[in-house]
């Protein structure tokens, strides 16, 4: 089990890594940050990539194939993780689940000429899956 800093200074580690935070989604407060703010501005950025978590994880349609029960909507998003891409980066946003009720994500902004995506997901689950408050 590892704190925010130490997942962080680990994310960071990945190829690529540009930044990376730990958000909650339903303030949009960035509880840790490391590297350099996507847009130049940690906050503003959380308070982007939360909106953009918060329209994924409280939408039925991304959920899964099985109906949820009722007690299924009161606990964390089904979706793990978001990928946003552009003309020179990705956006990860993967979800912790367990922590204040499902309501936080890890965000990895990583540089795709550097990065690899498909790596960095895997990893960011793992630490993601270790992560504690």
């Amino acid at each position: 089990m590892s704190g925010i800093d130490a997942c962080l200074l680990e994310v960071m580690r990945l190829p690529g890594a540009r930044s990376a935070a730990v958000v909650d989604w339903i303030s949009g407060l960035a509880l840790g940050v490391a590297g350099d703010a996507p847009g130049g501005d940690h906050e503003a950025a959380a308070c982007e990539t939360a909106e953009l978590a918060r329209m994924v994880a409280e939408n039925r349609s991304f959920g899964p194939l099985a109906a949820p029960t009722p007690q299924e909507f009161d606990t964390a998003p089904s979706v793990e993780d978001v990928i946003a891409t552009n003309s020179d980066s990705y956006h990860l946003l993967r979800f912790v689940t367990g922590a204040l009720e499902g309501t936080l994500f890890l965000h990895l902004w990583l540089a795709r000429d550097e990065g690899n995506l498909a790596l960095a997901r895997i990893r960011l689950g793992e630490i993601a899956d270790r992560m504690v408050l």
